[in-house]
């Protein structure tokens, strides 16, 4: 495993192919220093010794080595690793106060790994052999990875096959005989320009005439032939108020200008249906991630609540007590659910473990229906001033700090520097460009609560409930009663 110093003199080795409001910049542009302090986190936990008891959630013991890894470049191989990857996600999310951004690599390298096998079971090919290839190297040397899956879609009523610009969807244009030629655009793609690696899969189900847009490859975030044009959001990092960070993300619209792929990270080629199931198993294993981070992103969103509380002298009252009895009730109810996803997890016959379906999307869509109103209760319990707060030099100069700090004070008991951290703080989270984007990531990231609701009732059996109601109204039923909702014991 390396340290986050390597993986930043990583970064500065990469081509420089970002681009940033009209100018091509480099990889340690100010505007990045967000999103690669997120990813730099996850390194540094692995040899901090305050982190030295979650070492057993941390990291891994690879299936293909049998060396110690990072959980962030794991294959799941039981329900256990399931488990301990909700947990790290959720560890690693409270030290940067949000997406820690290396989910997306873990949750695509799982996603790949039953596919390809799937892939070569029937088809006779031979995916899953270039993929454990690619695996290993990317274990032994720790490194990083996004997951381009969500392309600019076009005309949305339209498939894939349908669109006047084919490019709308990420798409096979060339077939040689050393590998293939891909060209297209994905958006909303979190953290491209601080990784080392983009897979490529695709966003949704593919019927047989869409077999070109049925690839799955992994391209060098470096690419001669990729372009990132980047929109990048922080927070934190006051260092004159002690604050850690900056931390935030960095998304982009990555364009494939006719990229070349090698055969050896190619993992699928036109087979269509398996394309699909690639497409529904990387959003599964990302919802799963998402009962570890947002649970946490509720965390510190409960805990900005309960600050602006104690700092306005207002803890007891009700209305508070109400807000935070709601947040703990949202945080633990995705936080279980997921833990009920794993558990009732099931082993793929690649040998991965795959999420139970409902209770993942149950977890995602509580959140993504919940964080508005997290906000609202953030708002509503620190008033008006993280809106309107005096510029931090006007804290600091002498002509105005003695007034500033005079007028601003509310809880005699907090001292006026430590108001002015939590506002500033709050402040950053809630009223600034990183909020809002992190409002929408809220609701979308991972996908919306629509589609969740799809994938909820198309893994439901909602004959079998029915079928519960008629016998208790005494209507016969000819079906077998099952108890397949009602969980399993977790297995090692």
């Amino acid at each position: 495993m390396i340290t986050s110093q390597e993986y930043k003199k990583r970064l500065m080795k990469l081509r420089r192919n970002v681009y940033m409001d009209g100018q091509l910049i480099s990889r340690d542009d100010p505007r990045l220093e967000g999103a690669a302090n997120c990813i730099a986190k996850t390194y540094d936990v692995m040899s901090d010794p305050d982190f030295k008891d979650y070492e057993d959630i941390l990291t891994a013991t690879s299936h293909l080595t049998g060396k110690k890894i990072s959980r962030f470049c794991h294959i799941h191989q039981s329900i256990t690793d399931l488990l301990a990857k909700q947990k790290a996600t959720r560890l690693v999310s409270h030290q940067v106060g949000g997406c820690i951004q290396r989910c997306m690599g873990i949750d695509s390298t799982n996603a790949n790994s039953v596919a390809s096998w799937e892939a070569d079971q029937k088809y006779g090919t031979e995916y899953n052999k270039r993929f454990l290839n690619w695996l290993r190297d990317f274990q032994e040397n720790d490194r990083s990875a996004c997951c381009a899956q969500t392309d600019v879609k076009g005309n949305r009523p339209q498939r894939p096959g349908e669109q006047l610009d084919p490019d709308v969807y990420v798409h096979r244009v060339e077939t040689l005989s050393d590998g293939i030629v891909i060209r297209g655009a994905k958006v909303h793609n979190s953290n491209s320009s601080v990784v080392e690696w983009i897979p490529v899969i695709p966003t949704r189900r593919l019927v047989e005439d869409e077999k070109d847009w049925a690839v799955s490859c992994m391209v060098p975030a470096d690419d001669p032939n990729v372009k990132l044009v980047v929109s990048a959001t922080r927070f934190g990092g006051h260092k004159d108020l002690g604050q850690p960070g900056p931390y935030g993300t960095a998304d982009s619209l990555t364009v494939f200008d006719n990229v070349f792929v090698p055969w050896e990270h190619v993992f699928l080629n036109g087979e269509y249906d398996i394309g699909g199931r690639l497409a529904l198993l990387f959003a599964l294993y990302h919802r799963h991630s998402y009962t570890g981070c947002k649970p946490a992103m509720t965390d510190v969103l409960m805990g900005a609540v309960a600050l602006m509380a104690e700092c306005n002298g207002i803890e007891g009252k009700s209305h508070v007590q109400e807000r935070l009895a709601d947040m703990i009730c949202t945080s633990e109810l995705c936080y279980g659910t997921g833990i009920a996803a794993g558990i009732n997890g099931t082993r793929s016959g690649s040998g991965t473990f795959i999420p139970d379906i409902v209770f993942c999307n149950a977890s995602r869509r509580h959140a993504g229906m919940n964080i508005y109103h997290e906000f609202d209760a953030l708002a509503d319990v620190a008033g008006g001033m993280p809106a309107t707060l005096p510029l931090e030099g006007d804290w600091l100069s002498e002509e105005t700090k003695k007034f500033v700090e005079k007028y601003m004070t509310r809880n005699p008991k907090v001292s006026a520097e430590d108001q002015h951290r939590a506002f500033r703080w709050v402040q950053d989270i809630s009223c600034s460009e990183f909020a809002g984007v992190s409002q929408y990531a809220g609701v979308h990231g991972g996908g919306s609560p629509r589609m969740e609701q799809i994938a909820i009732l198309n893994s439901y059996d909602v004959e079998r409930v029915k079928n519960i109601a008629k016998r208790l109204a005494g209507i016969p039923v000819k079906e077998k009663y099952t108890f397949d909702r009602l969980g399993k014991m977790p297995v090692k």
